[in-house]
């Protein structure tokens, strides 16, 4: 699960990059990285809960 974790940690960094860079530099190439970011962070999320309710039922 520590693993999991960090991968989303570092996925929201991507995110965070990327919508920053969109946002003040009006980069659109960014923009497509971080929706693409979004979707990944939201299939993490989803393994995070699975694995979590695993780990509550032990």
């Amino acid at each position: 699960m520590k693993e999991l974790i960090e991968k989303i940690q570092a996925e929201m960094a991507a995110f965070s990059k990327d919508a920053e860079a969109q946002l003040v530099k009006g980069n659109k190439a960014a923009g497509t990285r971080a929706r693409k970011s979004a979707l990944e962070i939201s299939k993490l999320m989803k393994e995070f809960r699975k694995a979590s309710l695993e780990a509550a039922k032990n």
